[in-house]
């Protein structure tokens, strides 16, 4: 059985950092790129980053570039996201995502292209 597990999440506030966790299980976990997504209240499910089977290359919407960092341990099955400098439209449910195959590609924003998720990790970030 395949199983996709975030944690980390909690409030925090701005300015502020916190790092995520996805673990896997059941998948071979090198063979899968790895995204993050995440949906703010109200709104629908957006990309955050994703990242190829090697750790890199690595991609990031403009709005978290330069703030958020995704990582993987292929050793340990485990996806991470550090965060500095949190923002409260940083607020929501972050979700791990596992596409087959070794690299993002052109279409990492699409949520329909991966074949696995998460129950995500609330995180909230007040001002």
């Amino acid at each position: 059985q395949i199983q996709v597990v975030e944690s980390g999440g909690g409030s925090v506030q701005a300015g502020e950092s916190l790092t995520l966790s996805c673990t896997t299980s059941g998948l071979a976990f090198e063979n899968y790129a790895m995204a993050w997504f995440r949906q703010p209240p109200g709104k629908q499910r957006e990309p955050v980053s994703c990242v190829s089977w090697r750790g890199r290359p690595a991609y990031y919407t403009d709005v978290v570039k330069g703030r958020f960092a995704t990582s993987r341990d292929n050793r340990k099955n485990t996806l991470s996201l550090q965060r500095i400098g949190l923002k409260p439209e940083d607020t929501g449910r972050y979700y791990c995502a596992a596409r087959g195959g070794d690299y993002c590609g052109g279409d990492w924003r699409t949520q329909q292209v991966y074949d696995h998720w998460g129950q995500g990790t609330q995180v909230t970030v007040t001002s």
